[in-house]
């Protein structure tokens, strides 16, 4: 029988599932209302072939359906992996601004976690 309300066992990966999908979400929306705040971030490579707000949103689309799909409960260890696959490129490609992005790292094994955790019997 499946229940709204997660077994004590379920709670581990719907609380990463959670936190790991505000972050996606709070860096997708605030790139849609402040865009100018978020270019920056944006590799030069990219830049010097894309205008910044495009990508940008284009990225903030991408972010968005990948909330969607850590809080679907559907095929979460790919999810993760995705998430932390995201993360790694941003921490990465920012690597001279880690007093910054130092953060992501955390964000990164929090999602690695979610990818080693075993799948709930009634997910995909």
């Amino acid at each position: 029988m499946s229940s709204l309300i997660p077994s004590k066992d379920q709670w581990p990966q719907l609380l990463l599932r959670i936190g790991i999908a505000v972050v996606f979400a709070y860096a997708a929306i605030d790139g849609f209302i402040h865009p100018a705040e978020w270019v920056g971030f944006l590799p030069p490579m990219i830049l010097d072939h894309f205008d910044g707000e495009t990508v940008l949103h284009v990225f903030a689309v991408i972010e968005l359906a990948l909330v969607a799909w850590l809080l679907s409960n559907v095929y979460i260890r790919w999810a993760a992996l995705f998430a932390a696959a995201m993360l790694t490129g941003i921490v990465v490609s920012n690597f001279s601004i880690l007093q910054i992005s130092f953060r992501d790292i955390a964000i990164i094994f929090a999602a690695l976690a979610l990818a080693a955790m075993p799948e709930p019997a009634d997910a995909k």
